[in-house]
């Protein structure tokens, strides 16, 4: 797979987006935008893809069996400890770094549509590339999305229900934000987090301050803690031309802040999660709605002790609660999301079997006793009820995701016995 550097240049680039010229030139290679904006991008065109791990991967597995070539764009510092997962499989990598405009300018000239795998994105690197090329999902989403002050204020907003909140940026507001939500709660950063990093647990002011202290004073939230029956998620996939479909609920069991098993039911008829179908689907297609979203969405939710729901946070891109609709669905997550963005009609979510069931296969497996060891993979490669995806990550650590496992059967229920006996197999 070739793969492309290009020399750091962000002084200059920086120079010539804040020049008057930039605009001129911003309009001539964006005239006819909306015709653009309008047309299906078919097989044999080229999808570019902003970060490289194991989202990108399953993504250009996908979009080159359909037809598509794919070009990754790879921080080049992640690279340094080993290759990234997406770049072994996209026809093309580009290696730099996000803040490197013209290396983003040059990858998005290459391409004829950009999506991306991760939120964690300059809003610049996204803006600049808006410039040469369709992005989907938009600067806009992204704004909102990276950020929970900007996502929890849109839902509030918008009318959707969400979790308790308030900004903290200053003594006054940390005060403040005791006084509105209540300890104990949760403090997060505004800004990169993910899988539970970035927030800490409170229970009083002292404790509070000192995780704001340990933040470095960043912008942050409070969130009051939610008194849940269990977690859930749906995806949401939307196209140019406002066809919408959904998929779930997911049922999502989380340990250490991170997703551990997810199950799915064609018919949910027993449990918390029954008869929640419509009414979650619809909170998903309004949250994708009012954002103008393109491509694929993932909004996470609680379900209350009294029945409500709440949307915890929004993810606009693939999910890793998603992973299991590879084999469990007649168009996966990340079919949905080359459809989408491609502006061709989407898919079916339709479940293929009764039920599915994925766990996700920690660093952790690798390791004995503190020693590096290979996982049993002769005890899952065995079943024919299961199915296998390793991210090809070189480097095996707690805590980090190296892969994951699905299996199909007649019940949820069933489907996580499958795949829980099947990881702790892999121990034996």
């Amino acid at each position: 797979m070739p793969i492309k550097r290009i020399k750091h240049n962000k002084s200059a680039t920086l120079h010539c987006l804040s020049s008057a010229t930039q605009g001129v030139t911003k309009s001539n290679e964006r005239a006819g935008a909306m015709s653009e904006e309008s047309q299906a991008i078919l097989p044999g065109a080229t999808i570019g893809v902003f970060g490289s791990g194991q989202l990108g991967r399953m993504l250009a597995h996908t979009a080159t069996r359909m037809g598509y070539r794919v070009r990754v764009f790879a921080p080049e510092s992640r690279l340094l400890k080993e290759p990234s997962p997406a770049g072994g499989v996209a026809q093309w990598q580009t290696v730099a770094e996000y803040d490197d405009l013209d290396a983003v300018t040059e990858f998005a000239r290459s391409v004829d549509v950009v999506t991306l795998e991760f939120e964690n994105i300059p809003s610049a690197t996204v803006e600049t590339a808006a410039i040469h090329a369709l992005v989907r999902p938009s600067a806009q989403v992204l704004h909102t999305t990276q950020d929970r002050l900007r996502e929890k204020t849109f839902l509030q907003e918008a009318g959707i229900g969400c979790t308790p909140f308030a900004a903290i940026t200053t003594d006054e507001e940390l005060q403040a934000a005791v006084e509105s939500v209540g300890l104990p709660g949760i403090i997060k950063t505004s800004a990169w987090g993910y899988d539970g990093k970035g927030q800490t647990l409170v229970r009083t002011l002292d404790e509070l301050s000192a995780a704001w202290e340990a933040m470095d004073r960043q912008s942050a939230i409070l969130e009051g803690l939610v008194d849940f029956q269990c977690e859930f998620s749906m995806l949401v996939a939307r196209s140019p031309s406002g066809e919408v479909k959904t998929c779930g609920p997911l049922a999502n069991d989380h340990a250490n802040h991170i997703l551990d098993v997810t199950t799915l039911s064609a018919k949910p008829t027993s449990g918390p999660l029954a008869g929640l179908s419509e009414k979650a689907a619809t909170v998903a297609r309004t949250v994708a709605e009012r954002l103008d979203a393109i491509g694929l969405l993932c909004v996470e939710f609680f379900l209350t002790k009294s029945g409500g729901i709440l949307v915890n946070e929004i993810a606009p891109r693939p999910h890793n609660s998603g992973h299991l609709t590879i084999e469990a669905c007649q168009c996966s997550q990340f079919e949905q999301q080359v459809r989408a963005v491609c502006n061709v009609p989407l898919g079916s979510f339709n479940l293929i079997g009764p039920s599915a069931a994925m766990a996700n296969l920690m660093g952790d497996l690798w390791f004995e006793n503190g020693m590096l060891r290979e996982p049993n993979w002769s005890a899952v490669l065995a079943s024919p009820q299961l199915r296998l995806h390793l991210y090809g990550k070189a480097e095996p650590r707690p805590g980090r995701k190296m892969g994951h496992l699905t299996a199909l059967a007649d019940s949820p229920e069933e489907a996580e016995r499958l795949v829980r006996e099947a990881r702790a197999a892999l121990g034996s």
